[in-house]
């Protein structure tokens, strides 16, 4: 790790910044002076949140770092400091991964008690030892497998950490295409598609059936969501593994349709018969602070699902009875 000179703290802006000190939205003031469930937690995790950043800077500055304090309202390249400590939950941390390439990470879970934070190293009240071992160069850390997207073969990211999620944009609506691996073509209706990293398998793409991979993994993965298989035939190609080395193809097939990258803030249009391409990417992430913790508890989760899968696996189901009908020859190209 190299000496810590320069370090962006980059933190989100809470619903109580937005709602009430941003915008003073009076539906939401009405419902905090009654104390509506709905809000309850939102004056606690603001409190926690900027006292977290504080804590931060004061943990920086004890080691010698000229830091830089952002907020997420923008999104810029973060390449030129040594380090960047993200402060709020896993969303802030993916959110400002796009701006990173070879920079460390440092995720500092501001409010525990509401939020997600599984990528992130530390949290709230605990910052201090974790940046004096970065500063020795003590710290563990964990190199996250990125994704690369493309469209009609122009990149159009490389840095996706957790999820794509291919549908159309309006949720009622089904989503058609015809999806391409490994030799295989194959017309599919359904909500639509995930496509994760091995660190996004705990996220939405879990939830719809995907398989827990390990954090250090280099595998993709896709899950149909929903499908739609009046015949009740199943697809051949439910679900399965990318491996490095491999694409995983997409032929829209809609008037509209979206990609949306690890939430819902990049939101990329696909034409209709354009081509989307997803395979590993060569710019891995460099995380601090989350191989003993993360990987620990992320086989905790395996053993207790019983749902542990080796890099070298390949869960692409077989075609069933029937199925091969659904099946094409590749388009040519």
């Amino acid at each position: 790790m190299p000496e810590l000179r320069r370090v962006l703290v980059f933190a989100k802006r809470t619903s109580y910044d937005r709602y009430i000190r941003q915008q003073g939205v009076p539906r939401v003031k009405e419902l905090l002076a009654r104390g509506d469930v709905t809000v309850a937690r939102m004056v606690r995790a603001d409190e926690h949140h900027h006292r977290t950043v504080e804590e931060v800077q004061r943990a920086l500055e004890a080691v010698g770092a000229r830091v830089t304090l952002r907020y997420r309202d923008r999104l810029e390249a973060f390449d030129a400091f040594d380090l960047v400590v993200t402060v709020g939950g896993d969303g802030t941390l993916l959110w400002a991964s796009h701006g990173v390439g070879d920079t460390p990470m440092l995720g500092v879970n501001s409010a525990p008690h509401d939020s997600v934070g599984f990528l992130c190293g530390t949290r709230m009240g605990e910052v201090l030892p974790h940046i004096e071992a970065i500063a020795k160069g003590t710290a563990p850390r964990v190199k996250l497998a990125r994704m690369q997207v493309s469209v009609e073969g122009t990149v159009v990211h490389r840095r996706v950490l957790n999820d794509v999620l291919f549908a159309n944009p309006h949720p009622a609506h089904t989503s058609r295409y015809l999806l391409s691996f490994r030799g295989t073509l194959e017309e599919q209706k359904s909500s639509g598609l995930w496509v994760s990293t091995g660190a996004g398998s705990t996220a939405a793409i879990r939830s719809a059936g995907g398989r827990l991979l390990s954090l250090r993994s280099r595998l993709l993965q896709f899950v149909v969501r929903e499908p739609y298989t009046p015949d009740g035939a199943p697809y051949s190609l439910p679900r399965g593994l990318v491996h490095p080395g491999e694409r995983l193809e997409i032929f829209n097939k809609m008037r509209e349709c979206r990609l949306y990258v690890d939430g819902p803030r990049i939101s990329l249009p696909v034409e209709l018969g354009q081509r989307v391409t997803f395979c590993t990417s060569d710019e891995p992430l460099t995380v601090m602070g989350v191989s003993t913790r993360a990987v620990s508890e992320r086989q905790r989760h395996t053993t207790v699902d019983g749902e542990e899968v080796s890099d070298a696996g390949d869960d692409v189901r077989p075609s069933g009875p029937g199925s091969g009908s659904r099946r094409s020859p590749l388009p040519s190209r």
